[in-house]
């Protein structure tokens, strides 16, 4: 690799991350679970949900980057204690089921290449690796390895590349929206808008980009305050490669699914491994093993950003010292959130609840929560005592006023179908 490309990958940051844990192991069932059932019908979301998520991903990034403290902290000095706290609830909550159904689809798809291990040793272990990595690693070597689980994701294009026959089809749906007032497709669609618009993400993206400053020096909040036009312009860089990255992989989990699953019949998918257990009559065993090595990967990535979301949130509303940046015994209760959630995801896996069902409606439940975070995190980007000349434009309110109707429209409609 030259030089020049190695400086590129390092120049990524929390905008690559982000987006790559946007197709966490619950992101992928979702997405697999979109195909099955509909096809190639919902591939246009592809297009649809990339610029509302750029919008979101990009404002939490500038209100980070700008006010140098993370969106929970600004939460808990600008609003009323009942927000905090519904804020902050909603964010445990769904980040918590979510991190129990990621660590069990990872510990389903390795037992496809070891069968040999037990389910329940498989769980803890990675538990325990990512908690090890996430509390005894520094920051810069951690986000460096967060980078390479990333690159995990590439594995969903090998796998469409295997397993697709009808391009020409394929192309057309990505172009032509597809819509069903019906249950189950509002359903899905509600859930693959939580899932590429997630709650959790808003919060880690910020917090990761003040983590940044304080990796480049800047441990004193004065110095945080602001940004330059080209750290704003270096940040929206990172986002939007993030974001593009995300939906690719996306667009290529969708398609799998309708080639492989639905046009040969299959229309349900009970969990992870089923879904890399039936690529392999269809497209052999690489493509299961593919497909598999991305669930683990993507949980390897994902499962840290939710704890660490999760603790980002609980911490701030509180006022306790946090950071990855800080060692343990600097951190005591950042730290010991980010164990307790993982473990009680952990539980999750343990007490009878169906994989899908939960993965499904771990994304259904975002997508409920999500429209009105929206408005807070709007709010904060309007505000000029906190953002300065970096307010919101046009584009950013519009995108943002669009992003909280779509939501709110289709959680509604899930409510009264």
């Amino acid at each position: 690799m030259s030089q020049k490309k190695k400086s590129w990958f390092r120049r990524l940051g929390p905008g690559f991350i982000t987006g790559a844990a946007d197709d966490d192991p619950s992101g992928i069932v979702t997405y697999t679970q979109a195909g099955a059932q509909f096809g190639f019908g919902q591939l246009w979301t592809v297009f649809f949900t990339f610029p509302l998520m750029m919008a979101m991903q990009e404002m939490v990034g500038r209100i980070g980057m700008v006010s140098g403290r993370g969106i929970t902290d600004i939460v808990r000095r600008i609003f009323p204690k009942w927000v905090l706290f519904a804020f902050v609830g909603l964010i445990l909550l769904a980040n918590t089921i979510n991190i129990g159904t990621d660590l069990g689809a990872m510990a389903e798809v390795t037992r496809l290449i070891f069968p040999q291990i037990p389910f329940v040793i498989l769980a803890i272990g990675f538990t325990a690796l990512i908690l090890f990595l996430e509390i005894f690693i520094s920051y810069q070597t951690y986000a460096k390895i967060l980078k390479w689980f990333a690159l995990a994701l590439f594995s969903y294009v090998i796998t469409l590349i295997l397993v697709t026959q009808d391009w020409t089809e394929l192309w057309f749906n990505l172009i032509t929206p597809h819509f069903q007032i019906s249950k189950p497709f509002i359903l899905t669609l509600v859930a693959i808008l939580g899932t590429t618009i997630s709650p959790y993400l808003f919060i880690w993206q910020a917090n990761e980009e003040v983590e940044e400053e304080i990796a480049e020096g800047r441990s004193c909040f004065k110095k945080r305050m602001g940004a330059t036009k080209e750290e704003i312009k270096e940040m929206r860089r990172d986002t939007a490669i993030g974001m593009l990255f995300s939906q690719i992989i996306m667009f290529c989990i969708i398609a799998t699914a309708g080639s492989a699953f639905f046009k040969n019949g299959i229309f349900d998918i009970q969990s992870a491994g089923q879904a890399a257990q039936a690529l392999q009559p269809l497209a052999g065993h690489w493509a299961s093993y593919v497909f598999a090595l991305g669930v683990i990967g993507t949980g390897l990535l994902a499962v840290p950003v939710l704890s660490a979301s999760a603790s980002y949130a609980l911490s701030e509303a509180f006022g306790w010292k946090e950071g990855l940046y800080r060692k343990f015994r600097q951190a005591h209760g950042f730290y010991g959130v980010i164990t307790f959630a993982t473990l009680l995801g952990l539980m999750i896996n343990f007490v009878g609840i169906n994989p899908i069902k939960a993965l499904i409606w771990t994304a259904v439940l975002n997508g409920v929560v999500t429209p009105p975070l929206i408005l807070v995190i709007v709010k904060i980007a309007n505000d000029k005592k906190i953002m300065g000349k970096h307010v919101n434009g046009v584009w950013s309110n519009f995108l943002g006023g669009i992003t909280f109707l779509v939501t709110s429209v289709c959680v509604l409609l899930l409510f009264v179908l």
